[in-house]
């Protein structure tokens, strides 16, 4: 959607230039912490066998041990802020089935599933298909390449819906369908951010964080609308793997090296949480790639 038929959609004075209200960034809210489920999955068969995007170098060493003690680290970190934490287990031959994200999205307790635009990894499908089955829920299948939350973002009202690399247009027209939630595409134009959870993430349900020149020029027209007080990154903030991360609506689980996006966020009011997924770097991936969140119908 462009920023004007956006507004028109959600019934928005497009002279406003906003769509919510205000608030001085300089004087940070009360952050509150929901809790989570998360599914993730043990990086056992992690490595570097192929090239898909910009980060990766077929054959590039990988610490499996130090990749291992990362994942673990991340896990324990959810835990310790209350999380619920599930795993899928790994397939051999499946070096990026620790990516969890873009398997699926879960929204309200149904699990829209993935079709993966490489056909590297379009067999990481079925054992999470198999375990989403196994947990009692139905899997749609899309017709169109879609990478789950790699690209589908719910963000409370709506779902922000990446596209240009990976998911196709008619993914997002096939998500809106499903879910019967507002769909917001977005063009991503710079290949090094080929996901849309590799520029941008939800910090709770009124505000994100993004890097602008990840996207075409009517798409941060539409952020700027949608997220007046938005927080930006920087690219060195991006590179960083600073915006593939997870919150939880207070504590910001993020990349130590995104040095400039930790101090944003904790003027804001987050509680930045560092932890180090250096080693996953390797086939672009961080925090959030390896998260899947699976989002039950809130009470």
């Amino acid at each position: 959607m462009s920023a004007a038929s956006v507004s028109s959609y959600l019934g928005v004075n497009t002279q406003s230039h906003t769509v919510r209200k205000r608030r001085d960034p300089s004087v940070p809210d009360s952050r509150v912490p929901r809790r989570r489920r998360y599914l993730v999955c043990e990086p056992r068969h992690f490595a570097v066998q192929y090239a898909i995007n910009p980060w990766m170098r077929p054959g590039e060493p990988v610490d499996v041990v130090r990749a291992l003690d990362q994942w673990q680290a991340l896990v324990d970190a959810y835990r310790a802020h209350g999380h619920t934490v599930d795993t899928v287990k790994p397939v051999p031959g499946l070096p990026d089935m620790v990516f969890a994200a873009n398997a699926a999205v879960v929204v309200d307790g149904r699990v829209f599933g993935s079709l993966f635009h490489a056909p590297e990894r379009r067999p990481e499908s079925v054992p999470y298909e198999a375990w989403f089955k196994s947990e009692g829920y139905e899997v749609y299948h899309p017709e169109s390449v879609c990478e789950g939350e790699g690209d589908l973002v719910p963000a409370g009202r709506w779902i922000l819906a990446g596209t240009g690399f990976r998911t196709t247009r008619e993914a997002h027209s096939e998500v809106q369908e499903y879910f019967g939630v507002p769909v917001i595409s977005l063009t991503l134009v710079d290949p090094y951010f080929y996901h849309l959870d590799t520029a941008l993430f939800v910090l709770d349900d009124d505000n994100i964080a993004y890097y602008p020149e990840a996207f075409s020029p009517g798409s941060r027209e539409v952020l700027a609308r949608l997220y007046p007080d938005a927080v930006l990154a920087t690219r060195e903030d991006a590179m960083a793997f600073g915006l593939n991360s997870v919150s939880d609506g207070r504590h910001v689980f993020i990349s130590p090296g995104a040095t400039g996006l930790v101090g944003r966020l904790a003027g804001r009011g987050y509680v930045p949480v560092p932890v180090d997924l250096s080693e996953f770097q390797k086939a672009g991936g961080g925090i959030k790639c390896c998260t899947q969140e699976i989002r039950e119908i809130r009470s």
